[in-house]
């Protein structure tokens, strides 16, 4: 038998999403939830991901719902299997996706429900405690980890649940290509929110390359795009197609990043997915942590063996 030796690290991680099919099996008919209507370019590139493995694997969505738009009491039928965006909103850090995530637990003890990759972080210890009482309270829920450290207390907490260990959904989009060849050398895709560290602020004072973060990445029109799009959302009895749109826009918003990302030689990033469209580009990167370890703890568990990138260790 003949065994593959020159994969690429990238499509390996590809092939590992397929145990998520153990669970969602090719021709499921699926509730796809909590998928994001905001300006995060990360968030975006998961859900890409998620209906590109969809998509390829044949898995009908059968309804798609946001958290702007899930309805206070929705019937889904017993055949469907209930699937919730991944990510690394799983925690007390973002309480609305959070909330939600809980809601669907509570509400359907019936339907098997599946968390799409996830990295969990509590800073409350009985927040995490409560949140597991209610997990394991479910008969039939899947809970797929992106890290080791996540998954070692993951399979403690939530002993009555399957979890997993897989990558980001985002890594269904290998590859991509890049959109021109690089005018410039360096880009600086630094956080500018509560997970930005003293040591990224460091590697800023040093003035070197553009920086950019998703919310910069985007200008003002398409920032509002984004807001009314969900204002629209939020409301009932709206005779456009919004979801349709919003799946067209985010098509667009993609793609910016991916032309803006090919601009340059070099990534340097504290944002997971600016370290993992690099990485789906196979673009030189290299990756800082951020506030909790969730970076390091990625690229240790399934990227370090991508040669286009490093992760800066600190001293």
């Amino acid at each position: 038998m003949l065994v593959e030796t020159n994969i690429h690290p990238m499509e390996e991680l590809k092939r590992q999403l397929l145990q998520i099919l153990k669970v969602i099996p090719p021709g499921s008919s699926i509730y796809y939830i909590d998928y994001p209507v905001y300006n995060n370019g990360g968030d975006l590139l998961i859900m890409k991901g998620a209906e590109a493995f969809f998509k390829d694997n044949h898995i009908r969505v059968a309804a798609r719902y946001s958290v702007l738009d899930f309805p206070d009491q929705l019937t889904i039928p017993n055949d469907q299997i209930i699937v919730l965006q991944g990510g690394g909103n799983f925690g007390d850090l973002y309480p609305v996706h959070q909330k939600l995530r809980e809601k669907i637990v509570a509400s359907y003890p019936n339907h098997r429900i599946v968390l799409l990759p996830q990295t969990i972080y509590f800073k409350s210890d009985a927040e995490y405690e409560r949140t597991a009482r209610l997990f394991n309270s479910h008969k039939d829920t899947h809970l797929f980890v992106r890290d080791t450290l996540t998954y070692d207390l993951a399979v403690q907490k939530f002993h009555k649940c399957c979890v997993y260990l897989s990558p980001d959904m985002a890594h269904q989009l290998w590859p991509i290509l890049p959109k021109s060849s690089p005018g410039k050398e360096l880009l600086c895709f630094f956080r500018t929110d509560i997970e930005k560290t003293s040591e990224q602020e460091s590697f800023e004072a040093v003035g070197r390359g553009d920086h950019l973060d998703w919310a910069s990445l985007y200008n003002r029109v398409e920032k509002k795009s984004i807001r009314v799009i969900g204002q629209m959302m939020t409301k009932s009895g709206v005779p456009l197609p919004m979801q349709a749109i919003w799946g067209k826009y985010s098509d667009y918003l993609v793609d910016k990043a991916v032309k803006r990302f090919s601009g340059y030689r070099v990534v340097q990033t504290s944002r997971l997915h600016g370290h993992i469209l690099s990485c789906l580009m196979d673009k030189p990167n290299t990756l800082l942590d951020n506030s909790y370890g969730k970076n390091s703890n990625y690229y240790n568990t399934w990227t370090s063996s991508v040669k286009s990138a490093q992760l800066v260790v600190k001293s």
